[in-house]
């Protein structure tokens, strides 16, 4: 989600692993020396071998040098179209081939990327540095700013040369000499720390396993999961069943299995991951604390989380921890209510244990099953995935017009991948459209969106249609059992299709403002507004049906669902709320010296008053968010504080109508057309009315009384 090239470090994304041998490739062969010759200029990703890449990112950075060479040695004044959008329009090439490359490194992982990745992130985060460091360059900029209020610039176009200048400066352009060397450095190890902490991370991953060779054990895990793991089994040459510490492989087994001993070794691996042996993130994070910090002291700012959150909606640590504190009191209250009740049927069903944290999963689908009649083994038989994928489809069309139509012949970076072109309500293109859902061990863990190519409108006339993708890590099908996914996963593919929308239906002109390049705490608001669709009746009856018998979903069933829609949330929310403190506390450390690392996690659940069966929902060794990105550190917090936004802005649509044309068409222009051409706040008080008000999320999570409406707390920032 990157503003432009020059305003970013690195994009820590995903890129093909074609299976051509490298091999020496004159400019002829290199597809990303031409045009592309495909229909919306998707990548030939069938064309693209490993030896492609490196020749291609240097040719693009010696072209960055020469277009900026080209605005500092301009003789005429400096004004927006010869600097600032000059700058925007630079690098084209560079843009090109990283929106592959990185946008590909985490999908589908290699020997060779890794070894590509090594040499090309650092070239083009020394080549970020070098630009964003130029002082004629910056003389320019500042110039622009200078006059911006005297220019007859559009607001959206001050917005554009304040976000430049304030990148400028927050990159090191005010340093003296020796202090920009010394932060250049300071990137370059930063970059190197990151793909190394990513490659123990994925290393760690997949060096795991927990195979099964009694069947007895694997009581109480649904059928499914068992077929894939004797599938997994077998593709690795063992007799059994595999076990992996992959989501859909992970869950099942924490939430079902009978045996408790399965569950606390799934449990210990999962919370031990990459934290000792080979594969120990420990070493590389205290590197990272230390970078950072340096860098901060660097740039004026007195720890990493104040420099991350000074130009974002939060604007200092304070707000942020406001308001995660407003959400730790009740969310903990609640665990212990929801510990309570699991403990109790615990002791019902005669055991002689006192719940502890690899019971959790387990206990809270026992409590949910008893207290709500609700199997979401039962439960999943509606959600086949491809049923699930017309819900988003179907929610987008009805909401903002648009309509979603495979090309099942459009390249693809992987034979699993599915391409589609979404058109307007007057059949005008709008974007491309890929998904890759299932997990593979050359894929990182998670969910997340991105594009291989942005959208802007130029002063000419000229303009570019996104390409934007969503990647899962979601339950496989298994024989003749198509994918089945759970609520989480559900919830998760309309996440990451909000994203999707944000990024496909911008109408922002310019490259830096277009789609997802909103600060990051505002980033969210789009894809968790779209969460609360999947769960709605009156979508749900036009997606949700049985796989084997077609039966739409009763609404007996949905009644049930609605009813548990705040089972577990203490849990959820003390988990999540723990793990963005937890982040804030490593922003706010200025070390000298090495930390130990999971003594400082104590430390610090301790002072919170963390209820012992529950962890942050990351370890910081795998805590890829924080430490294996500049993206969400010091920032984790945002998932809240835009749930702030989601939850208060869709109780207007409840109000409304989840439907209602008014209400979509006014998210739509101020929210996902806008993208960061004006302030997020302003944009969210243009679609809502007001701002937002965070008991809208307390009531959601079921840690209010539904009816609290009369009691306001304050906004996010604690204005």
């Amino acid at each position: 989600m990157n503003k432009t090239l020059i305003s970013a470090a690195i994009a820590f994304t995903s890129i093909a692993a074609p299976t051509a041998p490298a091999m020496a490739q004159t400019d002829s062969t290199n597809p990303f020396l031409a045009p592309y010759a495909t229909k919306f200029d998707i990548p030939p990703f069938e064309k693209i071998q490993y030896a492609h890449y490196l020749p291609a990112i240097k040719q693009g950075i010696a072209e960055m040098e020469r277009d900026v060479k080209a605005i500092v040695d301009n003789p005429a004044e400096p004004t927006f179209a010869n600097t600032v959008l000059a700058l925007e329009q630079s690098g084209k090439l560079l843009n090109r081939v990283m929106g592959v490359f990185s946008n590909l490194d985490e999908t589908n992982s290699s020997p060779e990327m890794v070894e590509i990745s090594e040499i090309a992130y650092p070239l083009v985060s020394k080549s970020s540095d070098e630009v964003k460091m130029n002082p004629k360059l910056f003389a320019r900029v500042k110039k622009v700013y200078d006059n911006r209020n005297n220019s007859g610039l559009k607001p959206n176009e001050i917005r554009a040369v304040e976000e430049l200048y304030t990148d400028f400066t927050r990159s090191g352009a005010l340093l003296d000499n020796a202090a920009k060397e010394e932060l250049k450095n300071i990137n370059s190890q930063l970059t190197d720390l990151y793909l190394l902490y990513n490659k123990n991370l994925l290393n760690a991953t997949n060096a795991y396993e927990l195979l099964v060779t009694d069947e007895s054990r694997l009581k109480g895990i649904p059928a499914s999961n068992i077929a894939v793991a004797a599938e997994e089994a077998t593709a690795r040459g063992k007799k059994g069943w595999l076990f992996t510490l992959q989501a859909p492989s992970r869950l099942p087994l924490l939430q079902y299995a009978d045996d408790r001993g399965l569950r606390e070794e799934m449990y210990k691996a999962y919370t031990g991951l990459a934290s000792s042996g080979e594969y120990d993130n420990a070493p590389v994070i205290n590197k990272i604390l230390r970078a950072r910090a340096r860098k901060a002291e660097l740039l004026g700012f007195k720890d990493y989380a104040s420099y991350m959150t000074a130009n974002v909606m939060a604007k200092n640590v304070a707000n942020a921890e406001n308001l995660l504190m407003k959400i730790w009191a009740p969310a903990v209250k609640k665990v212990h209510e929801e510990v309570a009740a699991m403990q109790a049927l615990s002791d019902k069903s005669g055991n002689n244990f006192k719940i502890a944290p690899w019971d959790y999963y387990y206990f809270a689908e026992k409590v949910r099953r008893d207290k709500y009649a609700l199997d979401e083994d039962e439960v999943r038989q509606y959600f086949a995935l491809d049923s699930v994928r017309k819900g988003i489809f179907t929610m987008a069309e009805k909401l903002y017009g648009v309509t979603f139509t495979e090309l099942p012949d459009a390249p693809k970076y992987y034979d699993e991948v599915k391409v589609y072109e979404v058109k307007d309500a007057d059949g005008n293109h709008v974007a491309v459209f890929m998904t890759d859902y299932f997990p593979r061990a050359s894929k990182r863990q998670g969910a997340w969106m991105s594009e291989f190519q942005g959208a802007f409108v130029d002063p000419d006339g000229s303009s570019q249609r996104p390409i934007v993708y969503n990647v899962g890590n979601f339950s496989k099908p298994a024989g003749d059992t198509p994918a089945l996914l759970t609520l989480d996963e559900v919830e998760t593919m309309f996440h990451e299709f909000g994203h999707g929308l944000h990024g496909m239906l911008t109408k922002a002109t310019l490259r830096s403002q277009a789609g997802t390049n909103v600060d990051r705490d505002f980033v969210e608001l789009p894809s968790q507004i779209h969460e609360h669709w999947a769960l709605e009746p009156e979508l749900l009856r036009t997606y949700a049906r049985n796989y084997r018998t077609g039966e739409v979903i009763p609404d007996s069933l949905i009644e049930r669902l609605q009813a548990a829609s705040t089972h577990n949330q203490g849990f959820a929310s003390t988990e999540l709320a723990g793990a963005a403190l937890l982040d804030l506390k490593w922003g706010q450390l200025n070390p000298t010296g090495d930390i130990d690392v999971m003594a400082f996690e104590k430390q610090v659940a301790d002072e919170l008053g963390m209820p012992e069966e529950v962890q942050f929902r990351y370890r910081s060794p795998y805590f890829r968010h924080i430490f294996g990105s500049d993206g969400y550190a010091s920032g984790y917090y945002t998932y809240l504080w835009a749930e702030v936004l989601d939850t208060d802005g869709f109780e207007l649509f409840k109000e409304k109508g989840i439907f209602d044309p008014e209400t979509a068409a006014a998210f739509k222009k101020y929210v996902l057309e806008a993208g960061g051409s004006e302030d997020p706040m302003q944009l969210y008080i243009k679609f809502r009315g007001r701002e937002p008000q965070v008991d809208a999320l307390l009531r959601n999570r079921g840690l209010l009384p539904a009816d609290n409406s009369d009691k306001k707390l304050n906004t996010p920032g604690g204005k």
